[in-house]
């Protein structure tokens, strides 16, 4: 095909590819429009992590399947509510995504109706209990004042240890301290490597929720 392409377009095509290459990430704002990429990247990032599995049981039949309605579910009611969500792409492709809820709309799932008897149809009883009780002591631990939080965070595993997590936490950080109203920001990790991650970038912890032989941290940092 080279044979085709004269001197000057062969090297205008080489830049092309070099500029591509070279690209950074781009932070964008996610709409309700982006739920199956967010989704399908969600999925990806947390079927693998301990409280997951604890929580809809991956040594029953149809653990993926409960995994996909609760992040569905979970997406859908962020939406409805306009909540924001913020993602990375790399090259055009959903590297990374978070969901922030905003400081006034700490809303308790149990009282979400909707929300709860969809959770029972798709993900189980048995599934839907355990992440409200989960959802429930999380919140306990974090401060009675207005916050900012992180219900879901995710970097595709493809996209992994290229900085996208630090990126993205840094602009999360950055929009909620536009926020006058916002203390800081919470969240919350079964994983050890996450633990130290969010740690590293200032993250304390408050306080700790044991599930089974799960030990989920609860951490926060004062965003000025």
């Amino acid at each position: 095909m080279a044979d085709f392409l004269d001197v000057e377009t062969e090297a205008q095509f080489d830049e092309k590819l070099e500029a591509v290459a070279q690209q950074e990430p781009t932070i964008v704002r996610l709409h309700n429009s982006a739920i199956p990429e967010v989704k399908s990247l969600l999925y990806h990032a947390y079927r693998h992590e301990p409280t997951f599995k604890y929580l809809f049981e991956a040594s029953r039949p149809g653990y993926e399947q409960r995994v996909r309605a609760t992040l569905r579910e979970g997406l859908k009611l962020h939406f409805e509510h306009q909540q924001d969500a913020i993602g990375l792409l790399d090259h055009d492709v959903l590297a990374a995504v978070a969901l922030i809820g905003a400081p006034e709309h700490r809303f308790n799932l149990a009282d979400q109706l909707s929300w709860r008897m969809r959770m029972m149809m798709t993900a189980g009883i048995s599934s839907t209990k355990r992440y409200l009780d989960y959802h429930s002591q999380i919140r306990r631990c974090f401060p009675d004042d207005l916050y900012h939080h992180l219900p879901f965070i995710g970097v595709h595993p493809k996209y992994q240890s290229r900085g996208y997590g630090r990126l993205l936490m840094q602009t999360i950080e950055g929009f909620c301290a536009e926020s006058p109203r916002s203390s800081g920001i919470g969240l919350d990790t079964g994983n050890a490597r996450y633990l130290r991650f969010y740690e590293s970038l200032g993250y304390e912890r408050i306080g700790e929720v044991r599930f089974d032989n799960i030990t989920e941290t609860v951490l926060f940092k004062r965003v000025l």
